[in-house]
C-alpha cells in the first residue's frame, strides 16, 4: 500500500468505513510514513473543524428549487476524475475554505497557538477516546499482559511510554495501540472498569499549551481535571511525557486509576 492509495482511503479510514485488512495495512502505512502521518493529522484537524465549529445554515426553499433547476445531468459512462484524485485534492480545499471563512476558525486548529490551548488539548483526547470506541479493531496488540502490551508499543515509538502500572481487578488491562495526539505519535493503553472503556494516551509533553491554573493532586504530581460532553479527564505530565486519561466512568473511578498510573 503506497502513499497515493493511503491518502484517498483516509476519510473512510477515520470513520471506520472499510474492512479489517484495509483498516490495518493504513494503520501500519501510517506508523511508518510521516508524511502520511502529518497528512491524517490535518484531515482529522479539518473535519473538526468543518463538521462541528463552523456554522450552518439551511438554504432556503426557492434557492434549492433554482439550483434543482440549473444543475445539470448527470452524463452517461462518464468518468469523473473526483473520484480518483478527489480525496487528495479535499483537504487543500477545505483549508481554502476555512480561510475565506475567517481567519479565527483557522487559528482553532492550532491549540498551542492561542490562549485556549488547554481546552484544545482536553478536546483532543475526547475526540482520541470517541475515536478509539467508535473503531471495529481499536486494539493492535489485544492482551491482558502488561509486558506484552508495553514492549509492543515500545518497539514501534520514538520515545518509551513511562507506564508501569499492570491492571488489576478494578481496571484490568485489555491492550494497547499506537495512535496520535495532536501532532505527534502517542501510546494508547486501554483499561476497562466493569463495562466501561478507559483511554490511556502517552506523548511527548514538549511544545503543548499545559494548564498552569486550577491544578490537583495525583499520585506523586499534579494534574488537572475535567468534564467535556460527556466523559471526563485527568491530564498531567511527568518526566518529560504527558498522559491524558479519558472515560465515561465516574470522576473518582477515573482519579483513583490516575493515581495508581502517577503514582
Amino acid at each position: 500500500m503506497d502513499c497515493r492509495d493511503v491518502r484517498t482511503q483516509m476519510l473512510d479510514y477515520q470513520r471506520g468505513r472499510l474492512g479489517p485488512e484495509l483498516q490495518a495495512g493504513i494503520r501500519a502505512h501510517l506508523a511508518g510514513c510521516p508524511a502520511c502521518a502529518d497528512a491524517e493529522v490535518a484531515e482529522r484537524a479539518l473535519t473538526e473543524v468543518l463538521e462541528r465549529r463552523l456554522p450552518q445554515h439551511p438554504a432556503s426553499l426557492a434557492l434549492k428549487r433554482r439550483l434543482a433547476e440549473r444543475w445539470p445531468a448527470p452524463a452517461e459512462a462518464r468518468p469523473s476524475w473526483w473520484v480518483r484524485w478527489g480525496r487528495s485534492f479535499a483537504p487543500a480545499a477545505a483549508v481554502a475554505a476555512v480561510l475565506l471563512l475567517g481567519l479565527p476558525v483557522y487559528y482553532e486548529l492550532g491549540p498551542a497557538r492561542q490562549g485556549n490551548g488547554a481546552a484544545g488539548m482536553v478536546a483532543e483526547a475526547v475526540n482520541d477516546h470517541v475515536r478509539v470506541l467508535q473503531s471495529e479493531h481499536p486494539l493492535e496488540v489485544e492482551s491482558s499482559n502488561f509486558h506484552q502490551v508495553k514492549p509492543w508499543l515500545t518497539a514501534r515509538l520514538d520515545f518509551a511510554p513511562a507506564v508501569s502500572f499492570l491492571g488489576d481487578q478494578e481496571f484490568p488491562l485489555r491492550g494497547g495501540a499506537v495512535g496520535y495526539f495532536l501532532d505527534r505519535k502517542a501510546a494508547v493503553f486501554v483499561y476497562g472498569r466493569r463495562l466501561h472503556t478507559i483511554s490511556l494516551f502517552v506523548f511527548r509533553a514538549e511544545g503543548l499549551p499545559w494548564p498552569t491554573r486550577g491544578l490537583q493532586p495525583i499520585g506523586r504530581g499534579q494534574a488537572t481535571l475535567r468534564a467535556a460532553r460527556g466523559y471526563n479527564l485527568v491530564m498531567w505530565q511527568a518526566g518529560g511525557l504527558g498522559y491524558a486519561l479519558v472515560s465515561d466512568v465516574d470522576a473518582r473511578d477515573l482519579r483513583e486509576l490516575a493515581a495508581k498510573l502517577a503514582g
